[in-house]
Parts: C-alpha cells; structure tokens; sequence
C-alpha cells in the first residue's frame, strides 16, 4: 500500500515490518530520516542482520535472490538494505524485486531506498508489485506553505517554541533547504530553550542563506534561474569579484560537459568523485541539455573573461547573467546569444 509519512512512522509501531518497504524521494532529509527510522525499529524488533546492497550500471540481480535465499548466520531476523539511487532498475530489477514481493523470503524484509523519483516512476510495474506485497512511502518535496509548520514541529521536539516571526525568519534563512534547516534546529538545540522569537533567532543564527558562488551554481544547475539571478545579483552587491566566480564556474561546466560526453555517466560520477546529491544535481542538467549546449556554454565564458579584462565590449555582469539563464534553461541559450 502507498503510505503517508505519517501513517509510515505509526506503522513502525508494531513488531514486525513488512516483507518489502520502498521509500523514495529527491529530498535527502526526509528520505534519510524514513529510512533511519526502519532500520532502528528494526533493530528493536529483532533484524539483528542487515546486508546492505548498492545498485549501479554493473550490479547483478542476482544477488538479491542470493541474498533472500541465503540462511541467517545467527537465526534472526535480516534486513535487506537496497540502494537503488536513480529509481530505475531495469527489466531485470524489475523482474528481480518483482520476484521478490511474489514470494517473500521469511524472517526476512527487503528496503528499498531511491534518491530520484518522479509520479511517472509510480506506475511501474514493480512498484506496483511493492505497493501489493508491502508499503510504498513516497516523498515529495514540501510546498513552501509547509515549511514552518515542519521547522515548527522540530523546533517544539527539542524543546523550543518559536513564534511566527520567527519560524517565518529561519524559513527565509535557510531558503527551503531542509538539511540547512535540520541543521539550525539541531544548533539551536544547543543554545536555546522555550520560547523564541525573531530578535532571539537573529541573534543565534548563522544566515545558512547568505550568498556564494556555490548556491549561485548549483541553482542554475538545478533549473532555477530565477534563484541564479537572485544570488548573482546578492554576490555583486556584496562587491564578489566577477573572475573569482566565473573560474568556479567554468570548472563546473567543464564538468557538466565531461558527464555530457561520458558514455557510462556513472562510472564517470564516479571518476570525478561525485557524491550522490552532486550526482542528482548534474543528471537533472544533462537531461535539460546536451555535450553541444555545455561547449556553448564555455565558450561563454570565454567571451566574459575577454570583457572583464578589456579584450572586447560588452557588459561583463549583464553577460553573466546571461550565462546563467543558459545553464539553467538551455532552450533559451539562442536567444540570449
């Protein structure tokens, strides 16, 4: 069945845990924390063994057959820990994991965790076969709406009660980013408790917000132009020296183009040492444009370094600017040439 957050955590409640769970979303935090929450309960409820599996171009499904067949070391329980981080497994995933929830193994629960999901990934066959044999717990971003009310509650479980001003200051500071504002929480913990408002928070917060050339890159990367923007006009007006960022920049588009060209974009993640969210980061571009597009996109740069540097007119922010809206939605890369 297709669980709630809610309705998962009560249902950890009980004494066992159900042959196959799958939990799957782009938003590290709440994923990390579900995922957590079952591996300690099923601690607590006996699955003293836990095989952990990690799912790449290379991976053979037969492992997992040869996990759910294989004895317990200790006649305990076991958990099956599967990483599958694109949320795609491939006909013979499917058919594995499918196989699977047909014919449970006993004593035995299988967790799948996925870090790229989308609704169209739901309708897959062998979700389906999980939603009948198990639970399905998908997790979808929160609507900016809902983020002081879910600041609010872990704020109120570390024994702080912050008013609206507040919440409303710390949302605006960690700009929606949950990790971010897990973090502030966890630090506020530390130096406060009870009531707190506005003027108390600005005063123990760190501005998790404030402007890089990190955010700048990673929300053009991400799709959000209208973010970029906001952060490259925050860094001018913070006096950031164009050339600084724009070498920053072009290390990150001469990547992009690496990933682009790669014929395994795994095995390349992996030569260039990319954590898995830098990994989701850089698939979402290179769905949006091609090795072509990133080899535009350098040659940009190359225009912008030439202005700075009085080789050729133009106006070198308004050309950055530019540049970003170009990273961030390729389709508008001609006409902003």
């Amino acid at each position: 069945m297709s669980l709630s957050l809610a309705q998962f955590h009560q249902r950890l409640a009980g004494d066992t845990l159900p042959p196959v769970t799958l939990v799957a979303g782009a938003e590290y935090v709440l994923v990390e924390e579900a995922t957590d929450a079952l591996r300690a309960r099923a601690r607590a409820v006996g699955y003293a063994e836990r095989e952990v599996l990690d799912v790449d171009h290379r991976f053979d499904w037969k492992l997992l057959d040869a996990a759910g067949m294989s004895l317990s070391l200790f006649a305990s329980r076991r958990l099956i820990d599967l990483r599958l981080p694109t949320g795609r497994p491939g006909k013979d995933g499917s058919a594995a994991i499918a196989a699977w929830c047909a014919s449970p193994p006993p004593d035995t629960a299988l967790l799948i965790t996925c870090n790229e999901w989308s609704k169209a990934q739901q309708q897959a066959a062998w979700v389906r076969a999980v939603e009948k044999a198990g639970e399905f717990v998908p997790l979808w971003p929160l609507k900016p709406e809902a983020l002081p009310r879910w600041i609010g509650a872990r704020l109120r479980a570390k024994g702080i009660d912050a008013d609206g001003a507040a919440l409303t200051l710390l949302v605006e500071r960690t700009e929606g980013n949950l990790l971010a504002a897990a973090q502030e929480v966890d630090k506020l913990a530390m130096l406060h408790r009870g009531r707190l408002d506005a003027a108390t928070l600005g005063e123990l917060v760190a501005d998790s917000a404030r402007f890089d050339v990190f955010k700048l890159c990673d929300a053009a990367f991400a799709g959000d132009a209208a973010r970029a923007l906001r952060v490259l006009a925050g860094l001018r007006a913070e006096g950031e020296e164009l050339l600084r960022m724009l070498g920053y920049v072009l290390r990150q588009l001469e990547l992009a183009l690496r990933l682009a060209s790669a014929r395994d974009f795994a095995a390349q993640a992996r030569a260039e040492h990319l954590w898995p969210e830098r990994q989701q980061l850089f698939r979402s571009a290179l769905r949006r444009g091609d090795a072509s597009h990133w080899r535009h996109c350098l040659q940009r740069t190359g225009r912008i370094d030439r202005i700075v540097k009085g080789r050729e007119a133009g106006d070198p922010w308004r050309e950055f600017e530019r540049l970003m809206l170009a990273i961030a939605q390729p389709r508008l890369a001609a006409a902003l040439a």
